[in-house]
């Protein structure tokens, strides 16, 4: 896996359309009990190299009740984003994710792993993605039929504080499917002996 994942890193397929040229972001072992499938590194994790080491990676660990030292276990979690590098600045935020990356090389990290008892897929890229037809017609229906995905998917809503407007007017999310997220992944994390 090691050596896999030092290709990944390596790999400049989409250089010629990142404006601050390409640096993969993505960590595994095969011992990956969850996947977390986000959408690509924002300027702050291009720059640091580590994933989810921002404001949205601090929501993101409160909504799944870890520790910063349980989450960046790989032995617990994989981070595998749409696009591995970071996309540049669109007027509304960053660009989506390059489209090379999943087809490319997430069938070859699943292959590695034995272990993954679930798989979290946050936004509409990943759930789109993952889910195909099976997705709804908005994030918002998605995420409310989490229940649907389930045991296989677990989908959530970025994180990113430009989600609070969202966050507030769908108070049933943190309500209701934030708990049931907590319960599953201490469960999966307890009976590995993890936590």
């Amino acid at each position: 896996m090691r050596y896999f994942l030092q290709n990944i890193k390596q790999c400049t397929v989409c250089e010629p359309h990142l404006a601050l040229g390409a640096n993969p972001i993505v960590s595994a072992s095969k011992n990956a009990k969850i996947v977390i499938i986000g959408q690509a590194p924002g300027i702050k994790v291009h720059t640091s190299g580590i994933a989810w080491n921002d404001a949205s990676g601090n929501q993101l660990r409160k909504w799944l009740n870890v520790s910063d030292d349980d989450f960046y276990n790989t032995d617990n979690f994989a981070i595998i984003p749409m696009g591995f590098c970071y996309p540049g600045k669109s007027k509304n935020g960053d660009l989506p994710p390059r489209k090379e990356c999943a087809p490319l090389w997430h069938q070859q990290l699943f292959n590695k792993m034995s272990n993954v008892q679930l798989v979290i897929l946050i936004g509409g890229y990943a759930q789109r993605y993952y889910l195909k037809e099976k997705a709804k017609k908005t994030l918002t229906e998605t995420v409310h039929n989490y229940s649907v995905y389930l045991p296989s998917y677990f989908v959530l809503p970025h994180p990113s504080p430009r989600n609070r407007f969202w966050l507030t007017k769908n108070s049933w999310f943190e309500q209701d499917i934030i708990p049931d997220l907590q319960k599953r992944v201490l469960k999966i994390l307890i009976q590995n002996g993890e936590v």
